[in-house]
């Protein structure tokens, strides 16, 4: 049926979609009846992956982005997924850039976003996950809950580190694992605490916090696509000196190389089919890089089962899917875990 419903929502505008899916899944997952249903259109096998020291029952995620205010878990956790990345949260409530700001590039089976961290901040995004929380963990068929932190627009570099503490205290108690995004391109400066000085800075402060923390939850590193190899090697250096639990690779890209779409000019992170060669470029380095020292998560460009079961073969420990979901439907997820 997914065909069908797409070009339905190919016709509205993209952020339109969005948000009309994502209040679906939000009704859907908290009434009873529709939440045993998709459940029951949506099982799939189940294929434990340990990574983080934590339990997840199949290595397919969703990647942040989707659900930003956590707003959408129970709904969410009826397709199958082994875990849910909400956010990107902010620490206050900020609208991000002015629309338009979601593009679809349907020839090259992409998307660009220059969304900006929009959210309700968050105090709002914890009510959420505190009120949601024991009912998705007591359920059998429960996924593992990531939150993806941002800096607001207004938080100097120089101050980030402050967002991103405030932000940990915040989620500890409701998260699984907490991702530290400093590699999103369309908040302004953001991707230079990639650079080894700001990251170790960085790092070593959300370090020194989570050791003082009475709550432990592992905490990774999203790293964008468009790094150079030396960049890419003092990010990883910075991130195992740092004690951090794991590297997500990758973000969103700023390349336009070989697009067809009318789109193609517009400012803002690449997603989708383009960003694959990219995304498996930088994650077999990563993979390299770490050593087995800590598991990595690769998301950017999967967008059917061979393109997950490759990033796989290739040393992620786990996959995460968005713009796929796009294209192919809420059942890419039970159809990539049903090829492992």
């Amino acid at each position: 049926m997914y065909p069908l419903f797409r070009r339905f929502l190919f016709r509205l505008d993209p952020e339109v979609a969005h948000q009309l899916t994502i209040q679906a899944l939000r009704l859907a997952g908290n009434f009873p009846l529709s939440n045993w249903f998709l459940r029951r259109l949506y099982t799939v096998p189940l294929k434990p992956v340990q990574a983080f020291g934590l339990t997840f029952k199949n290595p397919v995620g969703l990647a942040a982005g989707y659900d930003k205010d956590a707003v959408a878990i129970n709904g969410l956790a009826t397709l199958g997924f082994g875990h849910v990345e909400v956010g990107t949260v902010t620490l206050k409530t900020q609208p991000g850039n002015p629309k338009p700001r979601v593009f679809r590039l349907v020839e090259d089976e992409a998307v660009i976003n220059r969304m900006g961290f929009p959210g309700k901040g968050a105090e709002f995004a914890s009510k959420q996950l505190s009120a949601i929380r024991n009912k998705v963990i007591s359920e059998q068929s429960s996924v593992v809950i990531g939150v993806n932190l941002g800096k607001n627009k207004d938080t100097p570099l120089e101050e980030a580190a402050s967002d991103y503490i405030a932000l940990m205290r915040r989620f500890m108690p409701y998260a699984d694992y907490l991702a530290i995004n400093i590699s999103s391109p369309n908040t302004v400066g953001l991707r230079r605490l990639q650079g080894r000085e700001m990251l170790e800075g960085l790092l070593g402060e959300i370090e020194q916090e989570r050791r003082t923390s009475n709550v432990k939850r592992p905490v990774l590193v999203k790293i964008a696509p468009d790094l150079t190899d030396e960049e890419l090697d003092d990010a990883v250096g910075v991130i195992l000196d740092k004690g951090m639990d794991g590297v997500i690779a990758t973000n969103t890209t700023l390349a336009r190389k070989g697009l067809r779409s009318r789109h193609q000019g517009e400012s803002g992170g690449l997603s989708g089919s383009p960003l694959k060669v990219r995304s498996e470029a930088v994650l077999s380095r990563v993979v390299k890089l770490v050593n087995g020292k800590v598991p990595v998560i690769s998301a950017g460009g999967i967008m059917n089962p061979d393109d997950a079961k490759k990033r796989l073969a290739l040393g992620a420990s786990l996959v995460q899917v968005y713009t796929g979901l796009i294209y192919a439907g809420p059942a890419l997820v039970k159809r990539i875990v049903a090829s492992l």
